[in-house]
């Protein structure tokens, strides 16, 4: 048996409505399916962003993530961009805050982090 690349990653939300703006409206993910699931109570939004998906749920009280970002399971999400000052201009002119660019010490290239609403590490790398 052969992986052929991962599918998709999934998220949970502390705000549906928060993180749906955060992910459609601002990062500019694609809205594949939106599904309110009455029996949970919960939501379950199906986004695209090239080859991949990403998952959000909005799960009313769920805990909230112990650390930043040192957390056991998922530590980051990580997007590939062409250029990272466009990007970084780009989040920030949205309001989004970036930390300061670096270069990784392993692959050279420069990368930065930012924030989804409930905290989740978000990275850039170019």
């Amino acid at each position: 048996m052969k992986f052929n690349s991962i599918h998709h990653v999934a998220i949970i939300a502390s705000d549906y409505a928060r993180s749906r703006h955060f992910y459609v409206d601002l990062l500019g993910f694609e809205i594949v399916r939106e599904n309110y699931r009455k029996e949970r109570g919960d939501y379950k939004l199906d986004l695209k962003l090239g080859d991949c998906e990403l998952e959000l749920f909005g799960i009313p009280g769920s805990p909230k993530r112990p650390s930043y970002p040192e957390a056991c399971g998922l530590r980051h999400l990580a997007f590939r961009v062409d250029d990272m000052d466009e990007a970084v201009a780009w989040l920030n002119s949205l309001g989004i805050e970036t930390e300061p660019v670096r270069v990784d010490e392993f692959t050279q290239k420069r990368m930065t982090f930012f924030r989804d609403p409930d905290d989740l590490p978000l990275e850039l790398h170019e």
